[in-house]
């Protein structure tokens, strides 16, 4: 073959890589959209209204026959959501390594999350178990639908351009939720002179993020292309069978295994920080519904400057350092936190700011560089591993932020408190030997790492 014909063939490798690429940001652009405007702005308060409308007069609905508080409701849900993903995300994860067929997987968990979400345009009246159902559903969807998608990382990016391609999906995903979350609290706030009550705006917001997931999760589906299992993977294990068999790699691969502890720990920091930020806010410094909200807006918009920015300042200090110095800041803004005056919005707007540039980048590095730690042919089945570590865990800091409020009765304390994720997260990962860890999952190593 000669030299030109082998020159064309590596550039439209090249430019078939940059087309799956493009098509894999835009499900981050697609479904982001359901975390940063129904499950952080809009679903809890709303459920949570609905419930204690069914309520009987001492405030418990009874799903199934069994008394809940109506202000638990939406806890639960997402905590019986949180069940549902671990107990799919293997089995999807193995059918996915098994058959190679990840596309079919990634569309069918999409849509049922899509429909459950645009779905939720009907809760209204008493209808709180409705709402509940379409909750669990479309939380345990975008549980798997993002084990799947995660697991193209390495497939469509080389070793060297990961932490670029990652950071760039984080950061698409951020400003989708920030143009969307701008439109539906635009229609919100203003919702008398668009001629519907405030309940009926928040049900079209809650709709209008399923129908933003379901219309641009075509795109990576036109994009994204499926590639031939290994002839290894044909015999493998389904379901639980296969998540035993995981576990069980796992062990054998410790530093692989060191990492994922190692982001447990602190990556549970940061998910509660993420949802317990607003009851602070609310609870310790007095600030009203419109300034949270405001806050959860800067949070998105700069989540987009510091996924793109720590991602270059990975190509220079390696993914493994940037995230040590996200760790250092996250626990310095802890720190800082704790300091805040009350009823003072600017200084919160200012905590608000450091979350959002070390959030996008500490999580996008983060999966990138899992991402040279798994064994080929074994993406999908380690990144559901990732996934459950993720979700699955993410109780830890919201026991220990409301045990340390119970025990303290402030909520200064318990933010404070969370500091100890990040600092036992740096030490954690500080100890890895990350090339080590890559060479020993048959990867090759990057330059910078």
């Amino acid at each position: 073959m000669g030299t030109d014909t082998v020159r064309a063939q590596a550039g439209d490798d090249a430019a078939e890589r940059r087309r799956e690429q493009h098509g894999w940001y835009f499900y981050d652009w697609a479904c982001s959209v359901y975390s940063t405007s129904v499950l952080t702005v809009f679903i809890g308060p709303y459920l949570t209204s609905v419930a204690r409308a069914a309520a009987d007069p001492d405030g418990f609905v009874h799903p199934l026959g069994i008394p809940v508080r109506a202000g638990s409701f939406f806890a639960y849900c997402v905590s019986a959501s949180v069940v549902l993903a671990i107990v799919v995300m293997p089995m999807a994860g193995a059918a996915a390594d098994r058959t190679g067929r990840r596309k079919p997987l990634l569309a069918a968990a999409a849509y049922t999350g899509a429909a459950a979400t645009t779905g939720l345009f009907f809760l209204d009246g008493h209808r709180y178990l409705l709402g509940g159902a379409l909750l669990i559903v479309a939380n345990a969807s975008v549980a798997v639908s993002m084990v799947l998608y995660n697991s193209y990382l390495p497939q469509i990016a080389p070793p060297e351009e990961r932490d670029a391609v990652s950071s760039r999906g984080w950061a698409f995903g951020y400003a989708a939720g920030s143009l969307v979350l701008v439109a539906n609290l635009v229609l919100f706030t203003g919702h008398d002179s668009f001629g519907v009550s405030e309940a009926t705006a928040v049900r079209i917001c809650l709709a209008s993020a399923g129908l933003w997931w379901g219309v641009f999760t075509l795109v990576p589906l036109r994009r994204l292309r499926d590639r031939r299992a290994p002839a290894a993977a044909a015999p493998r294990a389904r379901g639980w069978r296969q998540l035993a068999a995981t576990v069980r790699d796992l062990r054998g691969r410790p530093l692989t295994l060191a990492f994922l502890v190692a982001y447990l720990i602190y990556n549970d920091g940061i998910q509660t920080v993420i949802s317990q930020a607003s009851v602070y806010g609310s609870q310790e410094l007095g600030l009203g519904q419109s300034t949270l909200i405001t806050a959860v807006l800067m949070v998105q918009v700069l989540a987009v400057a510091g996924a793109l920015g720590m991602g270059r300042l990975a190509r220079t200090y390696g993914a493994k350092r940037t995230i040590l110095g996200s760790l250092v800041a996250w626990t310095a803004t802890l720190a800082a936190g704790f300091f805040l005056p009350a009823g003072a919005p600017v200084w919160f707007f200012v905590l608000a700011a450091g979350i959002g540039l070390v959030l996008g980048g500490s999580q996008a590095l983060s999966r990138s560089l899992f991402s040279h730690l798994v064994p080929p042919g074994k993406e999908a089945e380690y990144f559901s591993a990732y996934e459950m570590s993720d979700r699955g865990m993410s109780w830890l800091g919201p026991l220990l932020f409301g045990m340390t409020y119970q025990l303290t009765g402030s909520y200064r304390d318990a933010i404070v408190s969370l500091v100890v994720f990040f600092v036992l997260g740096f030490g954690l990962l500080a100890r890895v030997p990350v090339e080590r860890a890559i060479r020993d999952a048959g990867n090759p190593v990057p330059d910078r790492i």
